[in-house]
């Protein structure tokens, strides 16, 4: 099959699951609000290893286990399983590109079959209990550099890469791919970055763009 694209790299919060956030839906499970820490760190005055580290820090002494039970509990997004499948039959590549945990990216990355995932990464000690700190593998103000290593990783060049995303931090994503879908997108910038906009919930309409 001639195609015009090699991979699709698809966010994870807001797209590939139906919900805003991964830490957000942590949060909420615990009754925490990280909302002063996200202010802290968009304003530059941490960095993101200290804004995951106060963010982890809310959930108290806390096992992977009740992190991972919680996380099974987010539900996919309509024609996400569809729409990996699809792009999988049609020969195309496909990543999540995530500043979200990665204990969900691998769990979708596992059920769905995805080839490549990036995500943060919370650290345990040798009995599965958080130590606090967590990995950053993709901050969440430059997607851009994560985004390079999985194009290397899939040996795919920018220019044939899409990239699907909701949110403003997709943005400079989107200027690094040769296609861009803001899929249900959160703000109205979002949308005018993108070349593609899919107004509705439901994954599958990206395909008629793809294949």
């Amino acid at each position: 099959m001639n195609r015009r694209f090699d991979m699709v790299v698809f966010d994870m919060d807001g797209v590939l699951v139906d919900i805003s956030s991964s830490w957000k839906f942590i949060h909420d499970m615990f009754q925490v609000d990280s909302s002063n820490n996200l202010k802290e760190y968009l304003a530059k005055r941490t960095s993101y290893a200290e804004f995951m580290r106060r963010d982890i820090g809310l959930w108290g002494r806390v096992h992977i286990d009740k992190i991972e039970a919680i996380l099974n509990k987010v539900p996919l997004m309509i024609g996400a399983g569809e729409t990996v499948h699809r792009l999988k039959a049609e020969g195309f590549k496909t990543a999540i590109l995530s500043a979200g945990v990665a204990q969900l990216a691998d769990r979708l990355r596992r059920d769905l079959k995805i080839d490549y995932s990036m995500a943060n990464e919370l650290v345990v000690d040798s009995k599965g209990w958080l130590t606090g700190e967590g990995v950053e593998n993709v901050n969440l103000l430059d997607k851009v550099g994560a985004l390079k290593k999985i194009l290397k990783m899939g040996r795919v060049s920018s220019r044939r890469c899409v990239v699907v995303g909701d949110s403003i931090f997709d943005i400079p994503a989107f200027r690094s791919s040769g296609l861009s879908i803001a899929f249900y997108p959160s703000d109205s910038a979002v949308k005018e970055a993108a070349d593609i906009v899919i107004e509705e919930k439901d994954l599958r309409l990206i395909l008629s763009h793809l294949t």
